[in-house]
């Protein structure tokens, strides 16, 4: 059986400025992939990602992320690349005077959600998933940070995305809530969702199997 390729990169330029960042750069990623992208701090990895939903653009060669060519595509399509992207940060980046609920519900009414009965099943359904399910009325304050990059996850899953995009995911976290985080985007993975995660952290790299490219040199290579 033929895998459903997202995400297609060949010899792919990326800059900052006028600075290249990454050149010739090669990659596939099929449904339920999960992909860790190494490297140190500034080689490239958060450029990567941020290319994939069009917030930095394609200075040469091809990319194309659910059949959008991003060499190409259009500012008024970017908003559909994107409900098909989950991105999870380092920095959590909820809304602090909102709780977890509010949170949830705030971007699902962003992308077009009216039904408050399936806004809430929603809302219970993806924090069930990460385990957060008697949590929906704290603020992100009362959170530890394991548990606020737990709802971030689940702020991921609302649109029931086809690709996560995980930064440094596990960054903010001491390692044992560092490992759950992964745990748990490995269990996403193995329900049919791909999962390309950044990371300097090898320990995770080796607890953890998937596959393995790595940022060096301005390239990326399988490692």
């Amino acid at each position: 059986m033929v895998q459903e390729q997202l995400v297609n990169y060949s010899n792919v330029q990326l800059n900052r400025e006028e600075n290249i960042i990454l050149r010739n750069v090669n990659l596939t990623v099929h449904r339920g992939d999960f992909l860790y992208i190494i490297g140190k701090v500034g080689s490239g990895k958060s450029t990567l990602m941020k290319s994939m939903y069009a917030e930095l653009p394609i200075v040469e060669g091809s990319a194309r992320v659910f059949g959008y060519e991003l060499f190409t595509i259009k500012r008024k399509l970017v908003p559909f690349l994107r409900r098909k992207i989950g991105i999870v940060f380092q920095d959590f980046q909820l809304l602090i005077d909102r709780t977890v609920e509010k949170n949830l519900e705030f971007v699902l009414r962003a992308t077009g959600w009216k039904n408050k009965r399936e806004i809430r099943d929603r809302i219970n359904e993806v924090l069930v998933q990460v385990g957060m399910q008697h949590k929906t009325y704290k603020m992100p304050h009362e959170l530890s940070g394991g548990e606020q990059q737990r709802v971030v996850i689940a702020r991921a899953l609302l649109n029931s995305p086809a690709l996560i995009l995980a930064d440094e995911p596990t960054g903010n976290l001491d390692p044992e809530t560092g490992s759950q985080i992964v745990s748990l985007l490995q269990d996403i993975s193995g329900k049919g969702t791909a999962v390309i995660m950044s990371t300097h952290n090898y320990a995770i790299v080796q607890a953890f199997p998937g596959k393995i490219m790595r940022c060096e040199n301005m390239g990326l290579e399988i490692v």
